[in-house]
């Protein structure tokens, strides 16, 4: 069977190389010069198992309210004239309950474990680097408030048995000991065990060399125009400069952009791209760096140790597709790293990003099978896109080879959106 992977991020790649594994004949399609250079090029590095939730959970409406007026606020709405934007918020805001909630990251948890499971044979395997570290992600409390708030997030942690350490100051100093040096600045903090770190274009881009030895093809610079459908089926992927590029059976794997090649076949997905900002900085003093994940609470950004490098990221601005990244973009996540570990890495050295997000109203992906029998997709992965890549990319590609994947789709196509 030969399969047209539209998308060279770690999603499509992913994918890529389970359907190559079992056999399939692969394309993979991409409009960037190379692999992992769009949502999965500096992303914030975190293998985010324990941290698998919807963004849609009750009280966010009101929190949301509340950041919109902080100074260095986590969450930024553009106000454009945009009936999808608007629609898309409107959804999300209808997720924002209690049984909802409890759907969605049943949903979600059910990926990203799958995920964790089978990730370390993809490595085992093939024998890719990526600077990763198994060392856990700290989340930490700068008040007393948000650590009696994370009682409800260690309750959803049990149900789903997933591991976690309740720490004091101390502890997190234990953890993380290069905040001894401004332990005033929070109380305590919750760390995810099992939870892992590693540079994700890093793992994109050597991925792709094993799946080019694999025998698959990858044509960069190659912008998709439509997908093309005769007699009920997708008869192929028309590019501007490759023309018509065809197979046995498609999988769209194209993140926020994934919408503008379905909507027009009558595949209406509620993806929305929601921008996210991060710098890259190097590591001068080791003694005063992470070493593993801190994820702030108040400022909803995370720091990532990356080799002799720190990753920081975070900020949610929904500004539809603009991948601007203005002078002052990057201005809160300089102010974490800055404030909890200041010597820690050069700022004046950082490299700035911005990436596109592609985020589902209920936090799920979208997976698996559509309306038409040979089109597939991956999409809709929000801010866990490397978190559940590998499990995302191996249950699809054996959806697509007409496999049993080893969990259930229940609740992730796109038949959830028919209603």
């Amino acid at each position: 069977m030969k399969v047209v992977v539209m998308g060279a991020g770690v999603i499509g790649v992913t994918t890529a190389y389970y359907l190559a594994k079992q056999g399939a004949e692969v394309v993979v399609i991409d409009r960037q010069a190379g692999p992992g250079l769009e949502t999965s090029y500096a992303n914030a590095g975190q293998l985010s198992y324990g941290m698998t939730s919807p963004w849609a959970a009750p009280g966010i409406p009101m929190k949301a309210v509340k950041w919109m007026f902080m100074k260095r606020r986590p969450l930024f709405i553009w106000p454009l004239i945009s009936p999808t934007m608007w629609k898309w918020c409107a959804q999300m805001l209808g997720n924002c309950n209690d049984e909802s909630y409890r759907v969605n990251k049943g949903r979600m948890v059910r990926i990203s474990s799958y995920s964790r499971d089978v990730m370390p044979d993809l490595i085992a395997e093939t024998g890719i680097e990526y600077e990763g570290r198994a060392q856990g992600t700290l989340q930490l409390f700068r008040t007393e408030k948000q650590v009696a708030a994370s009682k409800a997030d260690q309750d959803i942690l049990d149900e789903y048995a997933s591991p976690y350490e309740v720490l004091d100051r101390d502890g997190c100093i234990a953890t993380e000991p290069a905040l001894a040096q401004v332990r005033e600045k929070f109380v305590g903090g919750l760390r995810l065990t099992a939870d892992r770190t590693g540079d994700c274009r890093m793992f994109t881009m050597a991925l792709t060399e094993k799946c080019v030895e694999m025998g698959v093809e990858f044509l960069y610079g190659q912008t998709i125009k439509a997908i093309a459908i005769e007699n009920g089926k997708v008869a192929g992927v028309d590019t501007e400069i490759a023309g018509r590029v065809t197979g046995d059976a498609y999988v769209c794997a194209m993140g926020s952009y994934a919408v503008g090649v379905l909507n027009p076949i009558g595949i209406k997905l509620p993806v929305y791209p929601v921008k996210g900002y991060s710098v890259t900085l190097p590591v001068v003093d080791d003694g005063f760096a992470p070493q593993s994940t801190i994820m702030d609470e108040t400022h909803k950004v995370a720091i990532t140790r990356l080799g002799d490098r720190i990753r920081v990221a975070g900020t949610a601005e929904i500004a539809g597709y603009s991948d601007r990244l203005g002078p002052h973009a990057t201005d809160t996540v300089k102010h974490v790293i800055g404030d909890l570990f200041p010597k820690g890495g050069d700022l004046s050295r950082a490299e700035g990003w911005t990436g596109l997000r592609p985020m589902t109203p209920d936090g799920t992906p979208v997976l698996g099978p559509t309306r038409y029998e040979n089109l597939f997709v991956n999409t809709g992965h929000g801010t866990l896109g490397w978190t559940m890549a590998c499990g995302s990319g191996r249950a699809v590609a054996d959806v697509v080879l007409g496999k049993t994947p080893e969990i259930s789709f229940d609740g992730l196509t796109a038949a959830r959106y028919d209603r």
